[in-house]
């Protein structure tokens, strides 16, 4: 079979398919894009996989180009770096970051692509999503020279913010992790590493990216008196149990919840300039420790279970598409 283009379908919850795409031909404004590599994550697209997005979010959760609807059929993703097919003559054969699904080819408003620096490998660009969920977490907790910092949770989301975190001047970071096999994240970043039960407190500052009751309440348990734990885990439909009854009140704690879909109030910055920012941070060599594994387009629907259910251990899986 030949096609203008094949995408990723989650068909039913826990199964996914490829199935072929007809493009057309983009307008004035538009361009066609052909995907070089897609990023896939242990973190909310596993749990779109799994059928696991509560109803209640069902609008929140929607991907820019997402089609269908949840639970399935649906087809979701957000992490896409391609080549410009056709388009503008200044976007004609450079390499783009776009919030798109795992797609072949595609056609978007040349307004929703960004230019990947030069100093920027593409396989390394797929970050790009995570960096700015990252970043946005920064700009919550608003770190001071200085401070003594955990991330608690070393998977994709929370070793970015450390890696960000690390380039702060005097600030201490520590990521924890129950895996101790994380440590060497921690050593690559240029941070501390720690499990939870060898882990400092006294924290000015705590990150929590774990998606754990335990491990927010650890978090909780590191963070000085008055200070502020930023939640950056989704649990999808998982229920948490953290023990407000015990020490949260008497030592006026703070949970502040952090999502990439809105940015702190009062920073002037659009939506634009953070991603910009995000693929800048990504000359840094140092991220491509988070990319831990690549798959052919092909063998996706046979890829995202193993991610799914942990039998393939990811930070960030690289999905490669074939050169034409």
């Amino acid at each position: 079979m030949t096609s203008d283009a094949y995408a990723f379908w989650i068909a039913e919850p826990g199964r996914g398919e490829i199935r072929p795409v007809t493009l057309g031909e983009p307008g004035p404004d538009e361009v066609l894009v052909r995907t070089l590599h897609t990023g896939v994550s242990r973190g909310t697209e596993t749990l779109v996989f799994t059928g696991r997005v509560p109803e209640s979010q069902w609008s929140a959760m929607r991907a820019p180009f997402q089609e269908g609807d949840f639970p399935a059929p649906v087809k979701y993703g957000y992490l896409n770096v391609g080549r410009v097919e056709q388009g503008p003559p200044d976007l004609l054969g450079r390499t783009v970051f776009t919030l798109y699904t795992h797609q072949t080819r595609f056609i978007a408003p040349k307004t929703a692509v960004t230019l990947v620096p030069d100093e920027v490998p593409a396989s390394r660009a797929v970050l790009a999503g995570t960096v700015e969920t990252a970043v946005n977490a920064v700009w919550d907790a608003r770190p001071q020279i200085g401070d003594r910092v955990a991330v608690v949770g070393g998977g994709m989301v929370g070793g970015c913010a450390a890696a960000i975190l690390a380039r702060f001047p005097g600030v201490r970071v520590e990521l924890v992790d129950v895996d101790a096999g994380r440590s060497q994240l921690a050593a690559h970043l240029g941070v501390d590493f720690a499990t939870p039960a060898e882990a400092r407190g006294d924290c000015d500052l705590v990150i929590h990216a774990s998606a754990t009751s335990a491990g927010l309440t650890r978090a909780l348990e590191l963070v000085a008196a008055e200070g502020t734990v930023v939640e950056l885990s989704w649990y999808g439909d998982q229920p948490v149990s953290v023990p407000l009854g015990e020490f949260f009140h008497s030592r006026r704690l703070t949970i502040r919840g952090s999502q990439v879909g809105g940015i702190v109030p009062g920073r002037n910055r659009s939506y634009a300039d953070r991603l910009a920012l995000s693929l800048e941070l990504l000359k840094d060599e140092r991220f491509d420790a988070f990319l831990t594994g690549h798959s052919p387009f092909a063998e996706l629907p046979e890829v995202l279970p193993r991610l799914a259910d942990g039998s393939l251990r990811a930070l960030c899986h690289v999905i490669d598409y074939p050169e034409e």
